[in-house]
């Protein structure tokens, strides 16, 4: 079975071919302008490099789609019902659902008998309980405009959830974990029987944790007050909160690596940017911890989570109870290729 997974960027295009569950090549296409040509880019790839004839001689297709709102709780198999659905979302993750449609639709164009499954990332999450997932707001503004906390991150949480069950030797539906995607972007979720019952990014990704460049949970008033008393634009308070706050905003550095390498030069402001990380990482772990009431393992995962022994042992040290804890590679587009499979039924 010949799967093609496909990550579409508002400028790039990742794609990865996996022939049944194995990786034969991949690769990444920046600077993108037009998709069409991009995609063309990625056959030719293919023909060169895995000796396939065309897009059409593949078996399927997956897209990773970030935003499924509550419409989507599961993979599916793409039609234009659910093309129209994904474009009717675009409200709710404006800069990623266009780019994860023009794929789509440029696939279609080029190869329409090829069946296509779309992966949400917002999926795993579609099993939070109410009271996990409505905000404090007039409830009128979740049903009209669909605010509630959606969470992300959701195939790479699913992933190391499985893999986590397996290594642990217990049934999925008897495993409880806390998971930790510890990236440029980062999240925790709380895994109850396999599944989730609450993750720190809410209805967009900028809530929750301390990121590369997201502030994550801030006071909102902080906002008001920066746009009525210091003339702030809309525009501007969106950059910084995404782009320049977080880690970068702290200490002029979102590569971890960097970070420590700062410390150890006597830098004491990356050594807060650090410390700040940990903290509102442990203050999650508590949290999920009491709502769990039993917790498995915590799962490290992501490029700071599998990789930085440092960050790891820091957000270890001094809980005050004992969980084992594992470190497991994610792998996102391994996962909607698994997907893919389980969807077309092959």
């Amino acid at each position: 079975m010949k799967i093609l997974v496909l990550n579409a960027g508002s400028s790039s295009l990742k794609y990865k071919l996996f022939i049944n569950q194995n990786l034969l090549i991949e690769g990444l296409i920046e600077n993108i302008t037009n998709y069409h040509k991009g995609i063309k880019e990625v056959e030719y790839k293919l023909q060169k490099e895995a000796n396939i004839s065309n897009l059409s001689s593949l078996d399927v297709v997956g897209h990773r789609v970030v935003h499924g709102g509550e419409i989507f709780q599961d993979s599916v198999l793409i039609t234009q019902e659910v093309i129209d659905t994904i474009k009717s979302l675009i409200p709710l993750a404006p800069l990623h659902n266009p780019a994860n449609l023009e794929g789509i639709l440029m696939i279609a164009k080029i190869a329409p008998t090829l069946k296509q499954v779309a992966v949400f990332d917002t999926a795993f999450h579609q099993t939070l309980p109410p009271k996990a997932y409505h905000y404090a707001l007039p409830h009128e503004l979740y049903q009209e405009y669909g605010i509630r906390r959606y969470g992300f991150h959701g195939t790479s949480h699913q992933f190391v959830t499985k893999e986590a069950s397996k290594i642990l030797g217990k049934k999925l539906n008897e495993t409880s974990l806390i998971t930790l995607h510890l990236g440029n972007g980062a999240s925790l979720s709380a895994i109850k029987n396999g599944k989730s019952i609450d993750t720190s990014m809410g209805f967009t990704p900028l809530e929750g944790l301390i990121m590369g460049t997201r502030s994550g949970d801030i006071d909102p008033a902080i906002l008001l007050h920066l746009n009525q008393e210091h003339g702030y634009s809309i525009e501007q308070l969106d950059t910084m909160l995404n782009k320049k706050s977080g880690l970068l905003g702290i200490c002029h550095q979102n590569d971890m690596r960097q970070i420590h390498s700062m410390i150890k030069n006597g830098n004491r402001v990356a050594k807060l940017a650090l410390e700040m990380f940990v903290y509102r990482i442990k203050k999650y772990i508590g949290s999920y911890y009491a709502i769990l009431g039993d917790v498995d393992a915590l799962v490290f995962t992501g490029g700071i989570g599998e990789n930085d022994d440092i960050s790891r042992a820091l957000i270890l040290e001094g809980l005050p109870f004992n969980i084992p804890s594992l470190v497991i590679k994610t792998d996102e587009e391994l996962a909607i290729a698994l997907e893919c499979k389980r969807v077309v039924k092959f």
